[in-house]
């Protein structure tokens, strides 16, 4: 039985470091952010004249986390165990931490201009996770997906 990932047909039986995942880690996590911030961007400015800003902001952080997570669990870390304990810690952190740091980059706009429009607030939203993208995948990486020690306890 075989799955088909972007480059062509791989046998589920395969050892997980044929998995393109496996050797591009950073590539699909680069294609995770983009297409999750960008779909956070949609969920923004299309709650935003409802909700107003903020309330906006982390009601799409708050979905878009689930999916992103999900798919870095299931794609761009496939084959690295991660303790479930650890992987909802990181979850519930990510979801913090943006919902957190989103709310107060909104806010400091209000430092520069009294009525940022909702393009300069989705600009600003958009650059902000970029550089909290890289925080999070250094998370990732090294904490929840660690490389486990394999000793031989005799």
């Amino acid at each position: 039985m075989t799955a088909t990932w972007i480059s062509g047909p791989v046998a589920r039986e395969a050892p997980a470091a044929h998995r393109p995942a496996e050797h591009h880690p950073v590539a699909w996590y680069v294609v995770a952010g983009v297409l999750t911030t960008g779909l956070q961007e949609l969920l923004f400015l299309g709650g935003r004249p409802l909700l107003g800003a903020v309330t906006a902001n982390v009601l799409a952080i708050a979905l878009t986390t689930l999916a992103n997570t999900e798919f870095q669990r299931r794609v761009t870390f496939a084959g690295h165990s991660a303790s479930p304990v650890r992987l909802h810690l990181q979850s519930a952190a990510t979801f913090a931490f943006y919902a957190g740091y989103g709310s107060l980059v909104l806010l400091s706009l209000h430092l520069f201009t009294t009525n940022p429009s909702a393009t300069l607030q989705a600009v600003a939203l958009a650059a902000a996770s970029g550089l909290g993208g890289i925080v999070r995948f250094a998370v990732l990486r090294w904490w929840v997906f660690r490389a486990h020690d394999l000793r031989v306890v005799t």
